[in-house]
């Protein structure tokens, strides 16, 4: 299975003949958290059902969908019935943005009684992302666009006009919270996660990520290593460190330095992608496992980085989330 598809990868770029072997055994058990499958109004390569296929193809142990318009819980049941035989874990996730209503508390208890894990906070939505395209802060215009016309998007922030968590934005923390899910930031400025994240904890929310801190979020090395203690997980967008897209944006030699500030322990990578005319997800994780095996990192850390910490995170090896009361819903849910 040709899973760079259509992304042509320049020669001196191709995995090392002796390191196929290793790559191969350390992506059996793999976990992508960030997978932009379509369908979508976002220009995709592939759909979900093919990025399923092509993950039970290396050994991938589970794979969560990922689309800003839209929360895929409904797909997801669907393919994970159709494609039980393959032996991969879906998961899937609500976003926050504008199609969803923002910060709708109505949204999030339809997507994780259905079965979602995570929730994005707003990323095509949010006002730090308008901003980062609109302020020329992205002067390649590298950042996906829809294929189809969209209202101009309304932005979207956690905080108040005094920097304290919106009203609307805390039942939503605690239906987290009661579900066990995964609270992740999104696309806000890393200004905003802090209180967020001390906001979530107060709430009981146990399971907190930031997605590719260094790209639209602001965040400095030093800020991850405060993430970190702070108790979130750090996931890296694979797009990112290795030559598998076309934006000509790779960052390989910071690759090193944003792993020692999450450290191996709390760092881990997500493809985030399946973007039209990009390598394929699977076909990333095989070139950042081969990346990480060129920095010198054992196959302990590597696991760690591209499988148990993303699984960790989700939960994957325990039991199955918690179900919540319709009683409970409504009390978490109920106007304040």
């Amino acid at each position: 299975m040709d899973l760079a598809m259509a992304f042509t990868l320049a020669p001196e770029h191709e995995i090392p003949q002796e390191r196929q072997a290793r790559v191969s055994r350390l992506l059996r058990g793999s976990v992508d958290l960030h997978c932009h499958s379509g369908p979508s109004l976002m220009p995709r390569a592939l759909d979900s059902a093919q990025a399923l296929e092509e993950a039970a193809a290396i050994g991938m142990r589970a794979v969560l969908v990922k689309d800003h318009f839209y929360a895929a819980a409904p797909l997801v049941l669907q393919l994970e019935a159709l494609f039980a035989a393959r032996g991969v874990k879906l998961y899937s996730g609500v976003p926050l943005n504008n199609t969803s209503g923002g910060f709708n508390r109505f949204a999030v208890a339809h997507g994780l009684n259905l079965g979602a894990r995570y929730v994005w906070m707003p990323t095509l939505s949010a006002a730090n992302h308008i901003r980062y395209e609109k302020g020329k802060l992205d002067p390649k215009g590298n950042f996906p666009r829809p294929t189809r016309s969209m209202p101009e998007p309304e932005p979207l922030t956690v905080l108040d006009d005094r920097g304290a968590i919106r009203d609307e934005v805390k039942p939503i923390l605690d239906l987290i919270a009661a579900h066990d899910a995964v609270l992740s930031s999104g696309h806000l400025n890393i200004r905003e996660i802090w209180p967020l994240f001390a906001e979530a904890k107060a709430r009981g929310v146990r399971r907190m990520v930031v997605n590719h801190p260094t790209y639209i979020i602001g965040a400095s090395l030093v800020d991850i290593r405060g993430l970190i203690e702070a108790g979130a997980f750090i996931e890296h967008s694979i797009g990112m460190y290795v030559p598998v897209t076309t934006e000509n944006n790779v960052r390989s030699d910071e690759l090193r330095d944003v792993i020692e500030a999450g450290t191996v322990r709390r760092t881990f990578f997500g493809s985030d992608l399946g973007q039209r005319g990009n390598g394929h997800p699977a076909f990333g994780f095989r070139h950042m496992v081969s990346a990480l095996i060129g920095l010198g990192y054992s196959d302990a850390d590597i696991t760690a980085m591209v499988s148990t910490n993303a699984a960790e995170l989700i939960g994957l090896d325990e039991a199955a989330a918690p179900t919540v009361s319709g009683e409970r819903v409504r009390e978490l849910t109920q106007a304040k």
